[in-house]
């Protein structure tokens, strides 16, 4: 196998060496600050015609691996990604203050009582007479199940408390 002054191998059949130079580029030019910003989910999402006499199929992917983890690490600013604006906090205590979920009583559920004793524990975080509750908070949670008993469906509280994490993620 001859090896390119790009530093990839070259293979019988490979990948098409001007796409992937093409990539590596932009690539360099995000990390280093010189071109626009690019995600790791762009270069996630990349394919590259499969052509004969190409860089190393093998060589490229385990690179654009290491591209995708300095992506990563790239902060948030010069990735690309655009904050999200930051709700409101007396329109978020109001929403889970009216969440309303449905019950269930033959299926398993989440206990009611639990249930709504963590989202009164959330709405005083927001309201500052209790220490605040994180998103991390939120995702680590538990709540006894009950069958046979007053419950609310698991599954709607699970999806409830996803975007209750997300709208309390730091800004």
């Amino acid at each position: 196998m001859a090896v390119t002054a790009g530093g990839f191998p070259v293979a019988i059949r490979g990948y098409h060496r001007a796409q992937v130079d093409e990539l590596v580029g932009r690539v360099r030019g995000a990390l280093e600050g010189g071109g626009p910003p690019l995600a790791a989910d762009e270069v996630r999402k990349a394919r590259f015609d499969v052509v004969l006499r190409g860089y190393e199929r093998r060589a490229v992917d385990a690179m654009l691996q290491e591209c995708i983890l300095r992506l990563q690490a790239v902060p948030a600013q010069r990735a690309g990604r655009r904050r999200r604006p930051r709700v409101q906090t007396e329109w978020l205590i109001s929403w889970v203050q009216n969440a309303n979920f449905p019950k269930t009583v033959a299926r398993g559920g989440y206990v009611m009582a639990d249930v709504d004793a963590f989202l009164d524990r959330v709405v005083a975080g927001l309201r500052g007479t209790q220490a605040p509750v994180t998103a991390r908070d939120v995702r680590e949670t538990t709540f006894r199940t009950g069958r046979f008993l007053a419950a609310y469906d698991a599954r709607e509280v699970d999806r409830f408390l996803d975007q209750l994490a997300g709208a309390l993620e730091p800004r």
